[in-house]
């Protein structure tokens, strides 16, 4: 008899159980979204789970360009960039970006998951290696799992342990190394220079997902690569529009010659509906407004390092961040879904993150700021979180308490990796280096 493929979806209890427990933290039903404010089940609640980290998703010159847009072109394009989905605005978007990177040519992509696809999928060949951070977005491990490309998997910015992978790949491969330029879960940033240096030695291409720094570092918000000023030698630079541009899709940025092979062979450009109007005009003027403002940046920092300090003078653990990303550590994956609900009940909108996205046992609510939150609207934050680390004694989990020899990133990615120490779940948790004073804020 033939397995049934549906029994896995009856035997799935995950989400009912947390439900039945009245703390299912996702897919919350978002009524109404007022700037760094959105409105839940009647209800305005403080929003600090976002990527909008210039506040530039409700501004009302990208939302008007958005609909002048759909004016002009209507709501979408009905087919591929290469048949009948290229409009002028998809080709002005595409210089805009490439004058504002420095780089010879952009191409876009429907979404920032499919640039990436795309573009590990058409790059590389069987007989190739890409060698890829732990902590990458699950994205940039999707397309390297999708690529014909050997996965190679090493840790988190761990300039040594990249070595130590170049070292064991043949000399004949090509090689291709990824990481993203501010890492979505921990908040740190790619310890660029050393490892490019290592790449260029052993012949490696480097390949960086700009995601969560375009807007955010580098001079006038060009990202990591412009921040560490290796603009001219990191040959393949990746963004997305979902960000500080506040709304959808992705691009890949390079040579030209690289940028014409991708429209020609990247499945997920090929066979996708192109970006609709919207989405391009409204990127377009969100991308004019972050030049001509960089007051956004300047206030984005105000506020990132005043939560960094918060969090923790209050005695949270807050990792390795270096951005507007800001990981709380909770421990247990029940605390981390009971602090969240609680937070929500007090008016401050968050989602938790848990095993295998982060080590088991040391679940975190996943933080993120705007911009364009106020003082008091940080000054609410903290006080809940005090307030309920007191309430539900999170400070007393054995992720705080307990010691232990463990001193890798508590945020590593899970990939597996049978030369390196075992990552399979533990019941009982051990401490790390995620409350590590090793702490700064990047210089802008």
């Amino acid at each position: 008899m033939a397995r049934d493929l549906y029994q896995k979806c009856r035997d799935y209890r995950d989400s009912s159980d947390a439900r039945a427990q009245g703390f299912y933290p996702y897919f919350r039903c978002i009524d109404e979204t007022h700037g760094n404010h959105v409105v839940c089940e009647g209800e305005s609640k403080i929003m600090i789970g976002s990527n909008n980290y210039l506040g530039l998703a409700q501004d009302e010159r990208v939302i008007e360009a958005a609909c002048d847009a759909t004016r002009k072109f209507g709501a979408g394009c009905t087919g591929s960039r290469l048949l009948n989905g290229t409009i002028q605005l998809h080709t002005r978007l595409e210089e805009a970006l490439a004058e504002f990177l420095q780089r010879d040519a952009v191409l876009l992509f429907s979404t920032g998951f499919f640039a990436n696809q795309g573009a590990l999928s058409a790059l590389t060949e069987e007989g190739d290696v890409i060698l890829c951070d732990r902590e990458n977005h699950a994205s940039i491990i999707d397309g390297c799992q999708f690529a014909p490309a050997k996965l190679v998997p090493y840790r988190h910015n761990s300039v040594e342990s990249l070595r130590n992978r170049l070292k064991r790949q043949t000399p004949e491969s090509g090689k291709l190394v990824v990481m993203d330029g501010v890492f979505s879960m921990s908040g740190d940033i790619a310890d660029l220079p050393p490892q490019l240096e290592a790449a260029q030695e052993y012949g490696a291409r480097v390949y960086v997902d700009e995601a969560h720094s375009l807007g955010v570092i580098g001079p006038k918000g060009r990202g990591a690569v412009h921040h560490f000023g290796l603009n001219d030698d990191v040959d393949i630079v990746m963004g997305t529009f979902s960000k500080s541009l506040g709304s959808m899709g992705g691009f890949i940025a390079g040579d030209a010659q690289m940028i014409e092979y991708l429209k020609h062979r990247a499945r997920c450009l090929i066979f996708t509906a192109s970006l609709a109007p919207a989405v391009a005009g409204g990127v377009l003027k969100a991308l004019e407004i972050m030049q001509q403002e960089p007051e956004r940046a300047e206030h984005l920092w105000r506020n990132t390092r005043k939560m960094h300090e918060g969090f923790k003078s209050l005695g949270f653990k807050i990792g390795s961040t270096q951005s507007p990303i800001v990981p709380i550590l909770i421990g247990s994956e029940a605390r981390a879904f009971q602090f969240t609900q609680r937070l929500f009940e007090e008016g401050v909108f968050a989602t938790p993150a848990i095993y295998p996205a982060v080590r088991y046992g040391e679940a975190i609510v996943r933080t993120s700021y705007m911009a364009d939150h106020t003082d008091d609207d940080l000054d609410k934050v903290l006080e809940v979180f005090g307030k309920l680390a007191r309430e539900l004694g999170t400070f007393d989990d054995p992720a705080y308490a307990a010691t232990g020899k463990r001193k890798a990133n508590v945020f590593d990615f899970r990939l597996k990796d049978p030369t390196e120490e075992s990552q399979q779940p533990e019941v009982v948790a051990t401490s790390s280096n995620n409350g590590s004073d090793e702490h700064s804020i990047a210089p802008r």
